[in-house]
């Protein structure tokens, strides 16, 4: 095996040129794959865990330039789920075998703290033995408290980027890369199990950023990270950019998995829908969690953050066995618990 690979598997902290050298070349692919295999079974054997995901609103208050649900694309077909189909998602799910609900929306004013601690609250109350995940974005402190103290275990917020020039040039004047990074320590502070995670190949990217993300995350040390490719929307700014690389998106989900070794890895519905085998790929590069989707199928077309995203015409049960047939042809197996992070 590499020198380099062998190192990073070791937890022997590389240099910024080191690190380079393995984002930019894929000469080290293979020993980087077969690496983080290796490491994620030795943490997690060959389970991969199940995240029920119910997108519960596409609309939201901010413009960021790369997603199809901002603000401005005044041609989104917009929609919000009432707490009784969030729970009847979480009802479907629960006989489907999902002990991990991950409600996600844009930051939609209309869930006020008062809803959302009564969703999760109800959802708490209706399903004690499972872990609640919220994706809703950037919130105070005392918001996060407030949905931490209504039961909620879990939050992903991508930070996206690390570098604050390159957020700038990602998301509107009234968001900041210091705040995104706040709302992640507030998070951990308070006790969540806690996500970040970034884009692969966003507009005007460079290997430098991917460093600074990586240094970040070695900061933070989160329990969950999430990357996928950067995929384009054709009502924002950005719907003329390239695609972002498959290849590097499987290639640092190895370099994490050896970096983290504790971590859990998605293989996103990102990487599923630039690649057909993109989450078999994922998973044989390191990642070990999949998060097919409860959301109504009347709804799933609508929450468009990029476009041509897979599995939006499959009913519940469709998208969960279909899931799970792929994971055992990758050589792994689904399991039903709450997966939580396995720190040593």
């Amino acid at each position: 095996m590499n020198e380099l690979v062998e190192n990073l598997r070791r937890n022997r902290n590389l240099s910024d040129d080191e690190l380079r050298e393995l984002i930019e070349s894929g000469s080290y692919d293979d020993d980087l794959r077969t690496a983080a295999d290796e490491v994620r079974r030795e943490h997690y054997g060959d389970k991969v865990f199940l995240r029920g995901l119910i997108e519960f609103s596409n609309c939201c208050k901010r413009d960021c330039l790369y997603c199809g649900l901002r603000a401005s694309n005044r041609t989104a077909d917009r929609y919000r789920l009432s707490m009784e189909e969030i729970l009847s998602c979480c009802e479907e799910g629960y006989g489907l075998g999902y002990r991990t609900f991950v409600l996600q929306s844009g930051e939609d004013p209309y869930y006020s703290d008062d809803r959302i601690c009564a969703i999760v609250a109800a959802i708490r109350e209706r399903f004690p033995d499972c872990a609640i995940t919220l994706s809703i974005g950037e919130k105070s402190r005392e918001s996060y408290q407030r949905y931490f103290d209504a039961g909620a275990n879990r939050f992903l917020l991508r930070h996206e980027t690390a570098d604050p020039v390159h957020y700038a040039k990602l998301h509107p004047a009234d968001m900041s890369a210091q705040n995104r990074r706040r709302c992640l320590w507030d998070l951990k502070e308070i006790g969540y199990q806690v996500g970040a995670g970034f884009m692969v190949g966003s507009p005007y990217q460079t290997t430098e950023n991917l460093i600074a993300d990586l240094r970040f995350l070695q900061e933070l040390q989160p329990d969950m990270i999430g990357i996928g490719p950067y995929l384009t929307h054709h009502a924002t700014p950005f719907k003329d950019e390239p695609n972002g690389s498959a290849d590097l998106t499987l290639r640092l989900l190895s370099i994490l998995r050896l970096m983290f070794p504790y971590v859990l890895l998605p293989a996103t519905t990102a990487l599923g829908t630039i690649l057909p085998d993109g989450r078999e790929r994922g998973l044989k590069a390191g990642a070990n969690v999949v998060m097919p989707n409860l959301s109504p199928v009347s709804t799933r077309k609508k929450y468009e953050i990029y476009e041509n995203k897979i599995c939006t015409g499959e009913e519940s049960a469709q998208c969960r066995n279909c899931l799970e047939m792929r994971v055992k042809a990758a050589g792994y197996q689904v399991v039903t618990d709450r997966g939580d992070v396995r720190r040593p």
